[in-house]
C-alpha cells in the first residue's frame, strides 16, 4: 500500500461531502445508469416533468449539473424560490428545482408547475424521497406530482461502492490495496452518506496520527 501525505500540523482540514460532485468524472453504475439514460435522452422524454430522487450525497446535484452543461436551463433551490423568479422561468426552456420536500411554499410551487406546463417547458425536480411519497398539504399539488416521470437513484452496488471509495481516497492522495477496499465494501452500510462519513473519518484519524491507513485503522473507522 502506498500512502502519500505531506507534513501537516495538528489542524485537520475539513472536507466538504459534496466536493466530488462538482467535477466531471461522475461515477456511473447500475445504481444510477437508468437516471443518466433518461437525462441524456432529452428532449425525447415520455413526460416533460421528471423527478430524480435519491438519498443525500447520491449524486442528484451532479446529475442536474451534467444536464445543464449539455442542454442549458435555470436552477432553483425549492426553499429559496420566490414570486419574482417567475420572470426568469419564462425565458428558459429547462427548469430545475432542487431539494423539494414538505417544507416548501406549496401554492407558489403549484403556480410554477402550471406556468411551466402552459409554456410547454421541461422541469426536473430533485428530492430525497420520490415526490409522490411526500406528505404535501395541497391536494392539487399532490395530484400534479402523480404525472411526473419518476426516477430513483438506488443504493450503491458493489461496483459503485468500490469506485466511490477509491475516488474519494484518491482525491485525498490516498491509495489503498484492493483487498482493503473489498474488506470495507463487505462491512460498510450501503448508504452514500455512510460512505462519505467513513472516508472523512478514516482520513481524519490518519491525519491526526500521521499514520498510513492499514486494516487496524479501517476497523476503527468502521466502528468494529
Amino acid at each position: 500500500m502506498d500512502f502519500k501525505m505531506k507534513d501537516l500540523d495538528q489542524s485537520i482540514i475539513k472536507f466538504d461531502h459534496d466536493e466530488n460532485f462538482k467535477n466531471d468524472d461522475f461515477l456511473i453504475s447500475k445504481s444510477n445508469m437508468h437516471v443518466m439514460n433518461i437525462i441524456n435522452k432529452w428532449p425525447k422524454w415520455e413526460r416533460k416533468f421528471l423527478n430524480v430522487s435519491g438519498e443525500k450525497y447520491s449524486g442528484k446535484s451532479h446529475i442536474v449539473s451534467i444536464f445543464l452543461k449539455k442542454f442549458k436551463g435555470i436552477i432553483f433551490n425549492s426553499k429559496k424560490i420566490e414570486n419574482k423568479d417567475v420572470k426568469k422561468i419564462k425565458i428558459h426552456q429547462n427548469i430545475i428545482i432542487e431539494d423539494v420536500d414538505s417544507n416548501i411554499d406549496e401554492k407558489l410551487l403549484f403556480s410554477i408547475l402550471n406556468l411551466i406546463e402552459q409554456d410547454n417547458k421541461y422541469l426536473i425536480v430533485t428530492s430525497i424521497r420520490p415526490i409522490v411519497n411526500i406528505n404535501f398539504q395541497l391536494n392539487d399539488l399532490k395530484s400534479r406530482f402523480k404525472n411526473f416521470l419518476l426516477q430513483n437513484i438506488e443504493k450503491p452496488d458493489d461496483e459503485l461502492l468500490f469506485a466511490l471509495i477509491l475516488k474519494n481516497l484518491s482525491d485525498r492522495q490516498i491509495i489503498l490495496d484492493k483487498k482493503l477496499v473489498n474488506y470495507i465494501i463487505k462491512r460498510i452500510d450501503r448508504s452514500y452518506g455512510k460512505i462519505f462519513d467513513f472516508i472523512y473519518k478514516i482520513d481524519e484519524i490518519s491525519l491526526k496520527r500521521k499514520k498510513s491507513i492499514d486494516l487496524k485503522l479501517i476497523k476503527e473507522a468502521l466502528g468494529e
